[in-house]
């Protein structure tokens, strides 16, 4: 597994003020004018097994048009998410933030929790658990942002 570092974000970038002191992710992500999908997730999380895939599959498709998926993990032993993630694989970005800060500045309280944010940090979408039939409605929100 590739060694996963922390990246701070720069001011001005794609999150509201109260996001911009730290958000611990990987090397080479640039959020600034892109649509941002902040998706707070947990090794215990069952449906965040599922989400993943399919979360993959939305970075693959709308990447190029802007999308950055951001997957933020609250989990407060970095080896859990660590090993779900040996399990179930992230192709976008991974924050993780065993202190709990990122999830209480958008009062996270059921996970899975997602978030579509706007290039200028405005929250467009919020979106809590993850069901098969969340997949269309989404990806509507998703592509219309996109517009």
């Amino acid at each position: 597994m590739n060694r996963r570092r922390f990246l701070a974000l720069a001011a001005g970038a794609a999150l509201p003020a109260a996001a911009q002191p730290a958000l611990p992710g990987i090397d080479g992500v640039t959020l600034q004018g892109r649509l941002v999908v902040l998706d707070f997730w947990a090794s215990w999380c069952a449906p965040c097994k599922r989400s993943f895939p399919w979360w993959n599959e939305m970075q693959s498709k709308y990447g190029a048009r802007g999308l950055q998926v951001v997957g933020v993990n609250v989990d407060r032993q970095r080896a859990d998410a660590e090993a779900f993630l040996a399990r179930t694989p992230a192709r976008f970005a991974l924050a993780f933030d065993a202190s709990g800060e990122t999830p209480k500045r958008y009062a996270v309280k059921a996970m899975p929790t997602s978030l579509l944010l706007a290039p200028d940090g405005r929250v467009l979408l919020r979106h809590e658990g993850f069901k098969d039939d969340d997949r269309a409605g989404l990806e509507a929100a998703i592509s219309a942002a996109l517009r």
